[in-house]
């Protein structure tokens, strides 16, 4: 039976319930830009100039003559830290954080810089854009891609607006797949590791090497897990994953046409464990075992106690990209789909007693296109203009088990209120960006991109009704409220650089991010849930220089910039609805300051032997960060924010995913032999702590003459959400061995060699409970593969 008191927690549950690279590579000389250059080009400048060639603008140009802070991490990177995601690589380029929350297949939590948003429902937008292959994944979902088959990942830091949308106010993780060889090749390898991991990839080329090649892939990951459940006996976060496609390329001879078609799956199933982390101040830890509560933040983590719960995800997608070379432009036309369907299960309250198990079923499709325009218009003048267009939908339908104290009882027949979202985005923009050269060693860079975004949201309830989960339809339930908004912003950028010799670059830049409003999916009245929030916005300044030294052995960056964040989105727990409290998205007009200063460098002291390292500084603080919140240590004085809400003053809490201070440093060296060659890689990543939530760690009321709240300080965030300092050592010693045309290697690694314990992910839900997700610890295996 429901109590009030259940009914309070159902409450709290709903409106929380989905909670929300790499080494520096640098160019050895600066070359011009090539306005739209196929990237099919790319590895061949590369080949010929010893550069790495970036395509961060749109155009393909060296690394080190692109006037953005930006990093290049390629495949041997990856490879030797035997990488199974792009968030293996966190930490390595400066300001830069990627970790996992298993609260949805493939997601991630990224933050550039100190901007982020934590938070996987598919009503809410990226802060940081990820693309695959042009192509940008719409969802917090889905961004945490596989390192594999990876030509190239750029990560590109601050607003990119202008030539990669909207919704990218913190930076761009461009990654670029590995293009068809166009003849008969093939990559293969197994992996074995710590936790009973094992993996196995496998590519394969062919071709008449001249006008057509088709690729195909297909990589498997399976893992028992690092988490003991002790309740159960076994091991536990166990997964199994799926990645596989092809890719189909074709360039007639002499026409200046190519065109790439990519079809792709992931596929996975996983075990979406969570560590628990209550404390005695919340309500859960009344009932549960005095073992699983005031457990800590590190070392427990790894020890779990919850029921069996279980998630799987099916992504299929299709990219199809053509670009035409007519001479006096370039024409680039991408084309991308992709859908996801997750069902998951969850014991969030992370406790062997029944209190709180979830049943989520969603679906998503999106629907892009973008067509560009590049090349010069006159001697000194290039540019790359274009329009784009996206659209997408999704549903979501949630069954709560909350205080069933019977794990044997299906959410979807014990949850007669059932919670059901649909919604809908649609997106067009127009943009332009211009390069001038003004000079012989200047050029102005500008340029803005106009956009039109489109929100449509419908929230309800069963309404005392059972729902079939696999017969799910809007009309079954009850609405709360629904809403439909439309939203347009100008976002301009502007940046000059100065090359005074080959050497040298020293560039400045203000560009302006932009991300959409929309509807707030866990709003349980008419009145919040019809209610838009607003757009946010980030003004970012910023000064750097490029250097190449050491008769072009060396390699040295080095940014400062200022973010100036306002109308920031936060998600705020007010009162309302049936169930007692809601959380709502809303607007702080406030925002915050972030400032910073970040530095990498490549220096190759031999042939053989090189050094990277990176390190950043961040500033941040929240500017004028008050809001209207409910309070529940008793009575409200009358004030703006309406009956029962007082205002409530975050100013002492830190931005999450903001460490103040990051570094890394690795060394290569590879070591010739009469077989073939050994190769080492040691690589070091500092990061000092964070906070993952914004949350509460004690409140302070200011009272008035009748004992009535007038303001509520919030004294810091909670201390569970934080981490705390990594020190993170990975390595690797490769042997490479050439047998005649076909060239076969053994791998032995270690990541975490250091054995770092602390969260990935951590949360608080308004006084109930708390949970977390681990670090994987100190981990190790070895590979064995070959490549023709």
């Amino acid at each position: 039976m429901k109590t009030p008191a259940a009914r309070r927690c159902i409450a709290v549950a709903l409106a929380t319930s989905a909670l929300a690279l790499s080494m520096p590579a640098f160019a050895a000389e600066a070359d011009e830009p090539q306005a739209g250059a196929p990237q099919a080009d790319q590895a061949d400048a590369a080949e010929d100039t010893g550069a790495i060639i970036v395509t961060a603008r749109r155009r393909s140009e060296t690394l080190q003559s692109t006037p953005v802070a930006i990093t290049a991490v390629n495949t041997a990177m990856l490879e030797s830290k035997a990488a199974v995601n792009i968030g293996d690589l966190q930490g390595a380029a400066p300001g830069l954080l990627i970790t996992q929350q298993n609260s949805g297949a493939q997601a991630a939590n990224i933050s550039i810089r100190g901007l982020t948003y934590a938070d996987i429902e598919k009503s809410q937008t990226p802060t940081v854009g990820v693309l695959v292959d042009g192509v940008v994944i719409g969802t917090n979902t889905g961004q945490l891609q596989d390192a594999f088959d990876v030509a190239q990942i750029e990560v590109l830091r601050g607003p990119q607006g202008t030539l990669f949308g909207a919704n990218t106010i913190g930076g761009v993780i461009n990654i670029t797949r590995s293009k068809p060889t166009m003849k008969p090749g093939m990559k293969a390898e197994v992996s074995y590791g710590r936790w009973n991991t094992f993996s196995a990839k496998a590519i394969a080329n062919y071709g008449d090497d001249e006008s057509w090649g088709v690729k195909a892939w297909y990589f498997h990951n399976e893992s028992d897990g690092f988490y003991k459940n002790v309740t159960r006996n076994v091991s536990a976060g166990w997964s199994n994953a799926e990645n596989y496609g092809a890719t189909l390329l074709f360039k007639p001879v002499g026409s200046g046409f190519e065109a790439q078609l990519t079809v792709a799956q992931v596929e996975q199933v996983f075990d979406p464990v969570v560590s628990n982390l209550t404390n005695s101040t919340e309500v859960f830890c009344g009932f549960i075992p005095a073992r699983e509560c005031n457990r800590n933040n590190t070392t427990d983590l790894y020890t779990t106690f919850g029921d069996y719960a279980e998630s799987t995800y099916k992504a299929p997608e299709a990219t199809l990209e053509m670009n035409y070379d007519a001479g006096a432009v370039k024409l680039t036309s991408i084309t991308g789909w992709r859908k996801s369907t997750e069902a998951q299960t969850q014991d969030f309250d992370g406790s062997s007693t029944d209190l709180y198990y979830v049943d989520r079923r969603q679906h998503y499709e999106q629907w892009s296109q973008e067509l560009r325009a590049a090349g010069e218009l006159f001697d000194g003048f290039d540019y790359v203009v274009g329009g784009f267009y996206f659209k997408s939908e999704y549903d979501l339908t949630q069954w709560s088990r909350v205080f069933g104290f019977n794990a044997t009882v299906p959410p979807t027949t014990f949850d007669l209120n059932s919670q059901h979202v649909e919604g809908k985005t649609e997106s067009y923009a127009v943009f332009g960006d211009f390069n001038w050269k003004v000079a012989d060693q200047v050029r102005i860079s500008f340029g803005g991109r106009f956009s039109h975004d489109k929100k449509e949201l419908f929230n309800g309830f069963a309404g005392g009704k059972l729902i079939d989960p696999n017969n799910v339809q809007a009309s079954q339930f009850v609405p709360v409220g629904t809403g439909k908004a439309s939203f347009n912003k100008f976002t301009p950028k502007i940046g000059i650089d100065w090359r005074p010799n080959s050497d040298t670059m020293l560039y400045a830049s203000w560009s302006r991010g932009y991300r959409s409003g929309g509807f707030s999916p866990r709003a349980a009245t008419a009145a919040t849930a019809s209610t838009p929030f607003q757009p946010e916005t980030v003004d970012a300044y910023e000064i750097g220089v490029k250097l190449t030294t050491l008769d072009g052995r060396m390699d040295l960056n080095l940014a400062g910039f200022v973010s100036d964040y306002k109308d920031m989105q936060q998600n705020l727990t007010v009162p309302g609805g049936p169930t007692g409290n809601q959380t709502i998205t809303g607007n702080v007009p406030g925002g915050a300051l972030i400032k910073g200063i970040e530095f990498d460098t490549t220096l190759r002291v031999t042939d053989n032997f090189k050094l990277t390292g990176s390190m950043a500084y961040l500033d941040s603080h929240f500017r004028d960060f008050v809001t209207c919140g409910a309070y529940a240590g008793g009575p409200v004085a009358t004030n703006s924010c309406g009956a029962g809400l007082v205002p409530f003053n975050y100013n002492a809490n830190r931005l999450i995913y903001a460490p103040k201070f990051t570094a890394s440093l690795s060394a290569e060296y590879t070591m010739p032999t009469s077989f073939g060659d050994v190769s080492t890689n040691v690589g070091w990543r500092h990061i000092s702590p964070y906070d993952e939530q914004l949350s509460a760690a004690s409140l302070t009321p200011t009272l008035n003459g009748a004992g009535a709240a007038t303001l509520v300080t919030v004294n810091g965030n909670d201390p569970r959400v934080r981490t705390t300092t990594q020190d993170l050592v990975d390595a690797s010693l490769t042997f490479n061995f050439d047998l005649n045309d076909t060239k076969a290697y053994v791998r032995v690694f270690g990541r975490n060699l250091l054995n770092e314990k602390t969260t990935t992910h951590a949360f608080t839900v308004a006084g109930l409970w708390s949970f977390g997700m681990a670090l994987e610890p100190r981990t190790y295996g070895a590979t064995v593969g070959f490549k023709f």
